[in-house]
């Protein structure tokens, strides 16, 4: 035990200080030990052991790294390595780089019993081509500033990377998420940018971005060319600022997006098939969901329940179950649909149950039932929820309108028929 310290003692004061004594050591000692090279400027350190701890492993390139006065690499030159206890946090004022292989270095965690496999305490902290698969709870905890994660992948965790409230200017692109309970999960927001990963197969969500109430002062975290194939649901939002854009869902089980608060705008995705709901606004407060595309649905396109200044606008719906439905919205602050075209919806092109939306310059064509349905809502016991929609130009072209929405609809409204 008290040469082992001694040894890792010399090749730390090697790092730090240029000592060329390191090249002296035993032949066994160079091929295993972590191997330390220093520029003026950066720190490489060469992980060469697969185990979980002892000379060239990744526990003691990160000890190592931890202490140095310089930006740091981390190069992971075998295939595999495999935990079986927690490792240390990844911390160092002036950053590091921890690299794989360009054919991924896989970490294995699943003797692991609790806590994140790379615990990211330190700012300007970047991770790349590494796999992190069967870990019992995050993959990667972020819980600094300026995190990069990139060319990597997460398979079969509890959670692929999650973001704690602190941290913020994240960036998470280009990597795989497979079999996990939620690929990624946001506490806050923070100007961070979630861009063209793949989400597969998540339990939960492929992206999580919830918590209790919106903070005015939050920035925005961006969505965009994504593509989820099929998770249970693809993103749930609410509370935290998204912008989710030009991401393609495929065959969700459940729904694509779930908006349960405020903050979200819903912009220019591609969302087919499945036996799920394409977007639901459900508690919704000011989301906006448009110029979305939304094919092959089993069940409604886009529904809006219990919310209020939703504004529903220039979303292409063809072959779906439904179309839109409005459910027991703010009647204070009416939700809005405008310039939406639906086509051969396989039931109703518009459900109105409970609430009285704007709807406006919608076109419901070839509905296979109702192009417009509206009914009140009785609940088991309490008052009569009246629905009372607001019809403006809106063209249902040859498609029957239920015979109660005349007299449902508030008076001075005009529709094509």
């Amino acid at each position: 035990m008290t040469v082992a310290i001694k040894r890792r003692s010399l090749v730390a004061i090697g790092v730090l200080v240029l000592l060329g004594g390191v090249v002296a050591l035993s032949t066994w000692y160079d091929k295993l030990r972590v191997q330390p090279r220093t520029t003026e400027k950066s720190v490489t350190v060469h992980v060469t052991n697969g185990g979980d701890r002892g000379p060239g492993t990744l526990r003691e390139a990160l000890f190592i790294v931890a202490g140095a006065t310089a930006p740091t690499t981390i190069a992971l030159d075998i295939p595999a390595i495999k935990l079986e206890t927690a490792l240390p946090a990844l911390v160092n004022g002036r950053g590091i780089r921890l690299v794989g292989q360009p054919s991924k270095t896989q970490i294995d965690a699943q003797s692991l019993e609790s806590g994140p496999v790379l615990d990211v305490s330190g700012p300007n902290t970047s991770v790349e081509g590494v796999t992190v698969t069967r870990c019992p709870a995050a993959a990667i905890l972020v819980r600094a500033e300026r995190f990069h994660l990139s060319g990597s992948t997460v398979d079969s965790c509890d959670v692929g990377v999650e973001v704690a409230e602190n941290a913020g200017n994240i960036l998470l692109e280009s990597n795989q998420f497979t079999k996990n309970r939620i690929g990624i999960r946001f506490a806050a927001s923070g100007h961070s940018i979630v861009a063209s990963n793949q989400f597969s197969q998540s339990k939960d969500a492929g992206l999580w971005a919830v918590r209790g109430t919106l903070d005015s002062h939050d920035a925005v975290i961006g969505i965009h060319d994504n593509k989820f194939t099929e998770d249970t649901t693809g993103l749930i939002v609410g509370n935290i600022p998204v912008v989710v854009e030009r991401n393609d869902f495929i065959n969700m089980h459940e729904s694509a997006v779930h908006i349960v608060g405020a903050g979200a705008v819903i912009r220019g995705n591609q969302i087919n098939g499945g036996a799920s709901m394409g977007i639901v606004a459900e508690n919704a407060s000011g989301a906006v969901i448009e110029d979305n595309e939304l094919e092959g649905l089993t069940a409604y396109g886009v529904m809006v329940r219990g919310s209020s200044d939703t504004l529903v606008r220039s979303n292409r719906l063809h072959n779906c179950g439904y179309g839109l439905a409005f459910v027991l919205g703010d009647l204070h602050k009416v939700s809005t649909a405008v310039d939406n075209t639906i086509i051969a919806a396989k039931f109703n092109g518009i459900d109105v149950i409970g609430d009285s939306p704007i709807l406006r310059g919608n076109q419901v064509l070839r509905a296979h039932a109702y192009a417009l349905h509206v009914e009140d809502f009785q609940p088991p016991s309490g008052q009569k929820v009246r629905s009372q929609p607001f019809l403006d130009k809106n063209n249902f072209g040859d498609s029957p309108v239920d015979k109660n929405t005349a007299a449902a609809t508030a008076p001075a409204q005009r529709s094509e028929h």
